[in-house]
C-alpha cells in the first residue's frame, strides 16, 4: 500500500511534463508597414506583401530591406533592422519555442514618409537633353547617377575573380555569363 502512495506523486509529475510538452510554446512573428500617403507598394527583401498598410508574417531577426513605391511619389528603399528581443537570446528561446504553453506576440510596426516626386518642366527636361545630346556628339559619357564606391566594385560571378578595373576586358557577348580574361 505504501508502494502506491509514493509513486502517485511520479504519476502527476508525468503527467504534468506530458501537458507540457503537448503545449508547446509558439512566437507569432509579425511586421506592419505604413507609409504616409497610404496605398504604396510594399517589397520586403524583393517579394512584394502588398499595398499599405500591410502586415506579413516573418521568422528571422536582422536587417530587412523595404521598398515602396507609389505613382507621384519618389521610390523608398530603407535597409531596416529588427533586433533580438530578450526572450528569443539562447537558451531563453528553446523554453519561448517549445515549452512556454502561451502564444508570444512579436508585432513590428514600421512607418515611412514618402517624399513627393519633383516635376521638372518640359523646358528644363529639353535643356537637358540638349545638353547630353551635345556632350554624346563630343564623345563626352554623362553618367546617369552616380553609385556610392562600395556599390562600384566589380563583383565576382560563377567564383572567377575579376581583373584590376583598369584592366577590364570588354564583355563577352553570347552565353550571358561573365568569362575570366585570356
Amino acid at each position: 500500500m505504501t508502494n502506491q502512495r509514493s509513486s502517485l506523486p511520479a504519476h502527476i509529475l508525468l503527467l504534468a511534463l506530458a501537458l507540457c510538452l503537448v503545449q508547446s510554446g509558439c512566437v507569432r512573428r509579425r511586421m506592419t508597414i505604413r507609409s504616409n500617403p497610404a496605398g504604396a507598394v510594399a517589397f520586403v527583401d524583393d517579394r512584394r506583401i502588398g499595398v499599405t498598410p500591410v502586415s506579413t508574417p516573418f521568422t528571422y531577426y536582422g536587417t530587412r530591406t523595404v521598398q515602396l513605391f507609389k505613382d507621384g511619389y519618389e521610390p523608398l528603399t530603407v535597409k531596416q533592422r529588427f533586433s533580438v528581443p530578450w526572450y528569443e537570446l539562447p537558451p531563453l528561446d528553446f523554453i519561448t519555442e517549445n515549452l512556454w504553453p502561451y502564444e508570444v506576440r512579436d508585432e513590428r510596426i514600421v512607418s515611412f514618409e514618402m517624399i513627393p516626386q519633383q516635376i521638372v518642366p518640359n523646358e528644363q527636361l529639353l535643356e537637358r537633353a540638349e545638353m547630353l545630346r551635345g556632350n554624346t556628339q563630343a564623345g563626352h559619357v554623362t553618367p546617369l547617377w552616380t553609385l556610392p564606391v562600395a556599390e562600384t566594385q566589380p563583383a565576382t560571378r560563377l567564383g572567377f575573380p575579376q581583373p584590376p578595373s583598369n584592366q577590364l576586358p570588354p564583355p563577352t557577348v553570347g552565353s550571358g555569363v561573365l568569362l575570366p580574361p585570356g
